[in-house]
């Protein structure tokens, strides 16, 4: 099941949290999910004890933002006109969290490294090679999507940004040649093994910016209090 982010995935998170924070919504929402199977607009209202009619305006709004699915049951009433509406829940979870986490990156990281450690001499090794894999990854379908050719050390460093905004590390520019991440996603798993899960994460920087090809920019550990470790450098910063 994914986990949708606020700030890195989908924008309707916050949406759907507005949404459920409507009683009856949400008991509708819950009564869909616990049914276990496709449910009429008619079993739901029955299973919350209000009409059909705001039943069916409560359902529509849910699925809206993505928390349910609705489509048209395949068999007719009595086997003749018009086929019931069915509505069933979305496989996407709704999280939101500010600042943004990623644990879910993390532990997948981890699950590759695990799986690859006899090809690496180890799990800790195996997951710093998992982690660059994905930066890398990360990377090159950005530049795909952008396509933005040659990059100098300015335009790489704002392409670096785009990109770790969406993924909720909170870009700044200290300076010039610079930028500084305000926020760990790892966090706070980085202070319980902050040797591990720094190394992680530069891995994973510096991966992205081999994805992005973004070669005059490097990825420096810099750890300071209540921010990511890592920060991105060209020469002249």
């Amino acid at each position: 099941m994914s986990r949708v982010s606020a700030d890195a995935e989908p924008p309707g998170a916050i949406e759907a949290v507005a949404v459920l924070g409507e009683e009856v919504r949400r008991r509708l929402y819950y009564a869909v999910r616990a049914a276990g199977r496709p449910v009429s607009r008619d079993e739901a209202a029955t299973a919350v004890g209000i009409s059909r009619k705001l039943a069916a305006f409560h359902l529509d709004k849910l699925t809206d933002v993505g928390l349910l699915r609705a489509h048209f049951d395949g068999i007719g009433r009595r086997g003749v006109g018009r086929k019931p509406k069915v509505y069933e829940p979305a496989e996407a979870a709704v999280q939101v969290s500010i600042p943004v986490r990623r644990h879910e990156l993390l532990a997948d990281i981890l699950v590759h490294g695990l799986l690859a450690e006899d090809e690496h001499g180890g799990a800790r090794s195996a997951s710093l090679e998992a982690a660059r894999r994905r930066g890398i990854d990360v990377g090159a379908a950005e530049r795909e999507k952008v396509r933005p050719g040659r990059l100098g050390p300015e335009r790489a460093l704002a392409l670096a940004e785009d990109v770790l905004a969406r993924n909720g590390f909170e870009p700044g520019r200290p300076g010039r040649g610079c930028v500084r991440l305000h926020n760990c996603p790892f966090h706070p798993l980085a202070t319980a093994a902050p040797e591990l899960v720094c190394g992680l994460n530069h891995a994973f920087l510096s991966g992205m910016l081999d994805g992005l090809q973004a070669h005059a920019v490097d990825a420096v550990l810099a750890p300071a209090a209540g921010e990511c470790c890592v920060e991105l450098r060209h020469g002249d910063g």
